[in-house]
């Protein structure tokens, strides 16, 4: 007979840890035939808070892998704006506290279940449909989260490659048909998914108009983002002028426009938009109100929609995200798709989460290496 480890868990009270991962109070005598995940460290929060104050590394005591489940040793894991926003218990969707922070990443197979069949130790995956738990260094879910992924895909880009690059893609296809030599525009457009829409665009053929905020380095970001394949690059103070239009230089009007920002920023996106356009909004990081003139709806025929990546998600669109993801991670493979990030040691979880939060400037994504 074999015997069930017990860890110690640190920083965090035994009775206000999950029932999915309690601590034994004694050794549990088990099968030999059971299979065990290793002892795990995990980021955790007890409760809703500022992520810097409530969140904590603990130790978690192994736990049983069930014959359809597979035990997945992560390699890296990103702090995404929106795993903020749910450990502040402001995000629409959330798991229940006290909870393991994280909603994507990438590991390496440890162990499957005894029923599970298509997924072997040493397959590289990541959870597709998404799931929240990633921030600890040994995870156990169901076989059917996992999606199997080349062994030849960039570890950085296969955390990452589901939030924001899926997004851009999704925006680019799902409100418009464009073509080669139309056009898009964009604020936000140093964010992730700014940057992963210039390059997408670029690669179809089509022109990106792209805003950003004032600030210092302005010269720097725009080099920046040409050599990504932008096209146009104005800060929010150059198109203080009547008619934004006149900037372009044999760029036609965009169809598209893609705002994150909110505010005048959203204002400024739909100054760009021709006849019949369409401004779709997937974030408000000014938290600032979307005005739009009178004139916009009754002349211009404008459309104003929303995007949602968790929606898109929900919709029973698993083998459709795959084979989005695999198109995606191949284009980073061949240097397509890339973007800034900075590789953190698991151990400097909360230096990385600093960064993530604003306390340091602008920073690049922070991506947790375990």
């Amino acid at each position: 007979m074999a015997a069930a480890r017990s860890i110690t868990l640190k920083a965090v009270s035994t009775s206000l840890w999950s029932p999915n991962r309690s601590l034994p109070k004694a050794k549990t005598v088990r099968a030999l035939s059971t299979i065990m995940s290793p002892p795990s460290k995990a980021v955790v929060y007890e409760h809703h808070g500022p992520p810097d104050s409530v969140t904590r590394m603990i130790e978690l005591s192994p736990v049983e892998v069930k014959e359809n489940q597979v035990c997945v040793k992560m390699l890296a894991a990103p702090i995404n704006p929106s795993d903020i926003n749910r450990i502040e218990g402001v995000y629409p969707v959330r798991p229940p506290v006290p909870a393991v922070g994280g909603y994507e990443g990438v590991g390496e197979v440890y162990s499957v279940g005894s029923a599970v069949k298509g997924l072997s130790p040493g397959d590289l995956v990541i959870p597709s449909p998404l799931s929240s738990g990633t921030w600890q260094t040994y995870v156990v879910k169901d076989h059917d989260t996992w999606h199997k992924i080349s062994k030849d895909s960039p570890i950085e880009y296969a955390a990452t490659i589901t939030v924001n690059p899926l997004t851009a893609l999704r925006m680019l296809e799902d409100f418009t048909t464009l073509t080669a030599g139309e056009s898009i525009v964009q604020n936000g457009a140093t964010s992730i998914v700014g940057q992963c829409v210039i390059q997408l665009a670029r690669y179809r053929g089509i022109h990106s108009i792209n805003i950003i905020r004032d600030r210092a380095g302005s010269d720097t970001v725009k080099e920046k983002l040409k050599a990504l394949g932008a096209d146009e690059v104005f800060t929010e103070s150059q198109l203080e002028v009547k008619n934004v239009k006149s900037l372009l230089s044999n760029i036609p009007g965009p169809a598209l426009g893609l705002n994150c920002v909110g505010g005048n920023s959203a204002s400024l996106v739909l100054k760009f938009l021709r006849q019949g356009g369409t401004m779709v909004t997937y974030g408000g990081m000014s938290k600032k109100p979307i005005t739009v003139p009178t004139s916009s709806f009754i002349f211009k025929d404008l459309s104003l929609k929303g995007f949602w990546l968790q929606k898109w998600l929900t919709a029973d669109r698993t083998k459709e995200c795959r084979e989005m993801i695999d198109y995606l991670l191949r284009l980073a493979q061949e240097g397509k798709l890339k973007y800034e990030m900075e590789l953190v040691p698991f151990g400097e979880f909360h230096t990385a989460l600093d960064k993530a939060l604003g306390k340091h400037g602008s920073q690049p994504k922070q991506v947790i290496k375990f």
